[in-house]
């Protein structure tokens, strides 16, 4: 392995990077987050974390005390799920390792927030025909691709949209799962309405065809989601709860800027939470994905090959919201972007490949040292390798790394 040489570092020790903020009732002592980054090390049947491996993870990441960190996404009930591999918060098997992994952060003074993940119709056909659960969407039949309606069909699991009873019924996993977060010692919940999965699925255009009240129109497509947020909030406090929005977003067949109106549905949104903030129920941060890249997990050469809308900009939330905002988006490669978003003082930045590659990447950000390059390859398998064996710059020096 070596050092990244695709990108100049800067240090970032005099910037807005290395001042606190305040995210809800917890304060970071700097502006670099850890994001949800989807990791595949829970073990199957039950989706149960592993505590001494994830625990390690998370731990290695909130060595510099008074960091942000969120966790990979983590499904709020079996239904949401879909994917053997990936994390719940659902079951008190869970609820336990989750409690331990939490422990070590906090061991390191520094907070974890929980990313509650809905997959609707990008959950593994096969697993939820397997495990004889619906494969939910926002509309019936509107599949992201060809090859997904032929599977759904051949394991006779068509895609279903939503009754208004089921919408309830994830709701309340939500807060479950919520509640569930906060029982556990986690500092918060993020909501992910984002990258595709349900709830954007009903935000977009694209995948949601219905003529109920929770389609056609912005506020009726935007309705699930904003129904979460009043729930979660209520259940937890809205200091406690975060939501991840991706405007420009055209994975999982999101229409992204296609839509004519998609910057006015995210406006509508936006200006619903920054409503809910002036009436004394602000939430504690929203998470934007920047529009330079793809979010997909299954193509190695994302940085090259993902280009979305260069020339877009998610700029437009600040005359709209004014509570601290996280964003994220290649940041890595662009050190100089980061430096620009942190010009203004309500901003966080999130580093998603490289904190992966570099377990002190906020020390290294302070001083300009150089990334440990990532290996794509072992993102995903079941192991400690490219998991909990990457090391810090010190490590890297004394390995020979160039």
């Amino acid at each position: 392995m070596s050092f990244a040489d695709s990108f100049t570092p800067i240090a970032f020790k005099d910037t807005n990077m290395f001042k606190p903020l305040k995210v809800g009732k917890t304060e970071v002592q700097h502006r670099v987050v850890m994001p949800p980054l989807t990791r595949m090390r829970a073990t199957h049947p039950g989706n149960i974390p592993n505590s001494e491996l994830a625990g390690n993870y998370y731990y290695q990441r909130s060595t510099r005390p008074g960091s942000m960190l969120i966790t990979e996404g983590t499904f709020i009930s079996a239904q949401a799920g879909g994917y053997d591999h990936a994390p719940g918060i659902w079951s008190d098997e869970q609820v336990t390792e989750w409690k331990k992994i939490f422990g070590r952060v906090h061991e390191n003074k520094s907070f974890i927030w929980v990313q509650l993940w809905a997959l609707g119709r990008q959950a593994s056909i096969k697993e939820m025909a397997r495990d004889g659960l619906r494969y939910d969407s926002a509309s019936d039949g509107v599949y992201m691709t060809e090859e997904s309606k032929e599977e759904s069909l051949k394991v006779k699991n068509p895609q279903h949209g939503l009754t208004q009873d089921e919408i309830k019924q994830y709701i309340k996993e939500y807060v479950h799962a919520a509640k569930n977060s906060i029982a556990a010692g986690a500092d918060g919940v993020e909501i992910h309405s984002a990258h595709g999965y349900l709830l954007n699925q009903f935000l977009d255009s694209n995948s949601n065809k219905r003529t109920d009240q929770y389609g056609g129109s912005l506020e009726n497509r935007a309705r699930f989601t904003l129904e979460v947020v009043d729930a979660v909030t209520e259940a937890v406090g809205a200091d406690k709860v975060g939501i991840r929005l991706s405007p420009y977003n055209l994975y999982g067949s999101m229409a992204g800027s296609a839509d004519p109106d998609f910057l006015a549905t995210y406006a509508y949104v936006v200006g619903e939470l920054e409503q809910r903030r002036k009436g004394g129920k602000g939430l504690a941060y929203i998470q934007l994905t920047e529009p330079a890249l793809d979010t997909s997990f299954i193509v190695p050469d994302a940085v090259s090959s993902s280009i979305e809308h260069p020339q877009g900009t998610n700029d437009f939330i600040f005359s709209i919201w004014k509570g601290p905002v996280l964003r994220t988006g290649d940041l890595g490669e662009r050190p100089e972007v980061a430096l620009r978003y942190l010009e203004n003082e309500n901003t966080l930045v999130g580093y998603g490949r490289y904190i992966i590659s570099n377990p002190d990447i906020v020390d290294r950000l302070e001083k300009g040292l150089p990334f440990n390059k990532y290996n794509f390859n072992t993102f995903y398998l079941p192991s400690a390798e490219g998991y909990t064996d990457y090391p810090t710059y010190d490590e890297a020096v004394k390995l020979g790394y160039k």
